[in-house]
């Protein structure tokens, strides 16, 4: 849980501070070949027992505690480092990367993985979370948007927002007050497609490439009832007036919609049968994606449209 980071600012040990309680370089080198230190980054090193079963973003989270113990006091953890510590998740973005806020009127600057921001920053901008200063979420994806693709600033977008971390009326107004900073018109017009509906990555990503392809924008997470009024499923993406829906078929989803002790096969199957009983209930058709069909968008593109004109044709 994002309550209970295992590593907190004070577990990063400098070498500094190791040097000053009796540590030899030579001591420190033997820790981390023995693997009882981890190397966090130069000069920065923490106990092999609390990252031990990390993944890649608790890693760059780590990381930003061992670059805020060597930085200046005034800097604030910001962008996509900030959605982390908010339970944000990523896509797209450089994980070896740790951006700070400069608050102290120096200029911005990249060094050793660390990238610097020299940006006017309010008190209600930022916050203290897990102990270290960290910038609230309107602003921190704002900074995602103007720094990054509009696909990848959509999907931080939408993740603030589906997290009800923020609302569209403050991803705004953060946006308004951006309004003289780079890709600033970029920003405004993705957070007019930013919608909380759209609960994870890969349902972020596909509502980008139906913007980017011109595909017609279905209602996403639709909810599909039975004869008694219980709900049959929720389906992904409708086209009502054609009566198709997508559905985005992801690792992410079937670790997370297993249920305890049911097997890859055995979940396969229930999605199935909830499939087909949908379209028995609506009449509707099923049309399934990957994460390979969007590094195909053109292709995956008319596939689509194929199906959405040849509905129309038929007056689905």
């Amino acid at each position: 849980m994002y309550d209970d980071f295992p590593v907190r600012l004070a577990d990063i040990d400098l070498r500094r501070d190791l040097v000053a309680d009796g540590w030899t370089d030579r001591d420190i080198a033997y820790a981390v070949r023995s693997g009882e230190l981890v190397k966090v980054r130069y000069g920065a090193y923490v106990r092999a027992s609390l990252v031990r079963e990390l993944d890649p973003v608790a890693h760059m989270r780590v990381r930003s505690r061992a670059v805020l113990r060597t930085a200046h006091p005034t800097s604030v953890v910001t962008n996509h480092n900030a959605l982390a510590e908010h339970g944000v998740a990523l896509w797209g973005v450089d994980l070896t990367e740790t951006h700070l806020a400069r608050t102290d009127g120096r200029s911005g600057r990249r060094e050793a993985g660390i990238v610097h921001h020299r940006a006017g920053v309010d008190d209600d901008d930022w916050t203290l979370l897990h102990g270290i200063p960290v910038m609230r979420p309107a602003r921190a994806a704002l900074e995602v948007l103007l720094t990054h693709t509009a696909e990848v600033g959509l999907v931080a977008a939408c993740g603030v927002l589906t997290r009800n971390l923020t609302s569209s009326d403050d991803l705004r107004a953060a946006a308004d007050a951006a309004e003289r900073w780079p890709n600033s018109l970029t920003a405004r017009l993705v957070l007019s497609r930013a919608d909380a509906a759209l609960t994870s990555v890969a349902e972020a990503r596909t509502w980008h490439f139906f913007h980017e392809q011109r595909i017609p924008r279905p209602t996403p997470q639709v909810t599909v009832h039975d004869e008694h009024g219980e709900i049959a499923g929720i389906v992904d993406f409708l086209w009502r007036e054609h009566g198709i829906f997508l559905e985005f078929d992801g690792k992410i989803k079937y670790t997370t919609f297993r249920r305890p002790g049911e097997t890859l096969d055995q979940y396969l199957m229930r999605e199935k049968k909830r499939e087909e009983r949908i379209c028995l209930l609506t009449g509707w058709v099923c049309i399934r994606i990957t994460w390979a069909d969007l590094e195909n968008p053109l292709r995956t593109a008319r596939r689509i449209v194929q199906l959405l004109e040849s509905r129309a044709r038929r007056g689905a």
